[in-house]
């Protein structure tokens, strides 16, 4: 039997029953082990430690526990109050402050999932008691959400460098910029339409200067962890996995001792729970490790490349089909298994299209994103929804007009390479 064949059956199998996804990549490559008899099955081993031996992967487990320091240091409220002061007193205001927080969050956590369990909960709570429906909070922000793999600091984008050597994580920081800017812009347009529409009304009037002053300053900080990020590693005083453990310093010094709201009890809860989103990345990572492998090592790869460039398609062609074809994957594939086991077979034929590295990282993993708010798997929906409280029905009803738009965010950026590759080659990113 054929161990790429055996591979690819048992995972949809294992999948369909609801096995979750990193489990169902493991033990599909365990079950083509077995059956095939092609290799030991100690490989399932090997290759899932392999996988998570990398320095660079240092970086995860740092970059969470700096989010999670930031979030115990009160960083939420400071960054509500920073938002909503500029967009609260306009129609659909919390609509709007909601977009611009989470935007803002994005840049320490890199994660859509704790956007949306985080702040996102209490933003639909607020949302909720101000009149606005509470489907269609939680709907803004599912779809909002979608920037924390966007705007840096990423994980997916921290994997997607590893996968594909022709990129760099320093780049693809810089490249999610402004996607992420582009994504925040069409969501508060869809809000600017529905408030308009259901007229929900703003909160108040624009506050007074002094206390606009005051806020920005409280806020200066937290806002400050994107640029010292960035900076430091465009400056070359740090690597980005040294950059994840300058992030977890300077979080915990803003938590303790600039908010001072951090308290030295709440540490090991921190650590502890940080240790557990840590974990889930990881054997995420190892699984589809193990389960990229064992397609490499039978040529699967290289022959969906061989078969992509034999079709003689135009890069913006080829971009259009992978665009199709990673939509209806990402509804049933998590982005980071997704990333590690599609990369390696699309990004060397889309260098060899001449299709730009970094325009194709930032296709491929909105694509992969994206697939989390997609009925009728998408795990960003079912998160909202435990912490909103709202029926998945309700909740994916009103989220077609949020579709519509990241349908033509995905667009722009597939057809304007510039939105995604002249910021970093513009800063000297490689």
């Amino acid at each position: 039997m054929n161990p790429s064949l055996v591979l690819i059956i048992a995972a949809c199998v294992y999948l369909a029953i609801g096995v979750p996804v990193a489990f169902a990549l493991g033990l599909a490559t365990a079950t083509a082990l077995v059956l095939t008899d092609s290799y030991p099955l100690l490989v399932l081993l090997k290759e899932t430690f392999t996988g998570v031996d990398s320095f660079p992967l240092m970086a995860v487990p740092f970059f969470i526990l700096a989010a999670e320091l930031m979030s115990g240091g009160s960083l939420t409220e400071v960054l509500l109050k920073f938002a909503g002061q500029f967009v609260g007193h306009k129609r659909g205001g919390l609509g709007y402050t909601n977009v611009v927080s989470l935007t803002f969050f994005s840049g320490i956590s890199g994660s859509a999932l704790a956007d949306a369990a985080g702040p996102g909960s209490m933003l639909i709570r607020m949302m909720d008691k101000a009149g606005y429906d509470k489907s269609y909070a939680a709907a803004l922000t599912a779809s909002t959400a979608i920037v924390g793999p966007i705007i840096p600091p990423s994980i997916t984008m921290i994997v997607y460098a590893l996968q594909d050597e022709s990129v760099s994580v320093g780049a693809l920081f810089v490249a999610g910029i402004l996607p992420g800017i582009l994504i925040a812009v069409a969501m508060c347009i869809v809000n600017w339409h529905v408030s308009k529409k259901r007229n929900y009304k703003g909160a108040g009037q624009l506050p007074p200067l002094k206390e606009i002053l005051v806020n920005t300053w409280k806020a200066l900080p937290a806002l400050m962890l994107p640029i010292l990020i960035l900076g430091g590693m465009r400056a070359g005083w740090f690597t980005p996995t040294e950059a994840s453990v300058v992030a977890v310093f300077y979080a915990l010094f803003c938590g303790k001792y600039v908010y001072r709201t951090l308290k030295w009890s709440a540490v090991p809860n921190i650590l502890a729970y940080s240790s557990l989103l840590t974990a889930s990345v990881l054997i995420i990572i190892g699984l589809s490790g193990s389960f990229a492998w064992l397609l490499t090592i039978e040529g699967l790869p290289q022959l969906m490349a061989d078969w992509l460039i034999g079709m003689n398609l135009s890069p913006w062609m080829f971009l259009i089909v992978v665009n199709v074809f990673l939509l209806v994957f990402g509804i049933f594939i998590e982005p980071l298994p997704g990333v590690m086991v599609l990369v390696p077979i699309l990004a060397p034929v889309a260098l060899k299209l001449g299709v730009d590295p970094i325009q194709f990282a930032m296709i491929v993993i909105y694509n992969l994103t994206l697939g989390m708010i997609t009925p009728p798997v998408g795990g960003l929906l079912f998160v909202t929804s435990n912490v909103s409280k709202v029926p998945l029905s309700e909740l994916t009803r009103e989220l077609m007009p949020f579709l519509w738009a990241h349908g033509v965010v995905l667009v722009v950026i597939t057809f304007v390479p510039a939105l995604s590759s002249w910021l970093p080659h513009a800063l000297g990113f490689k």
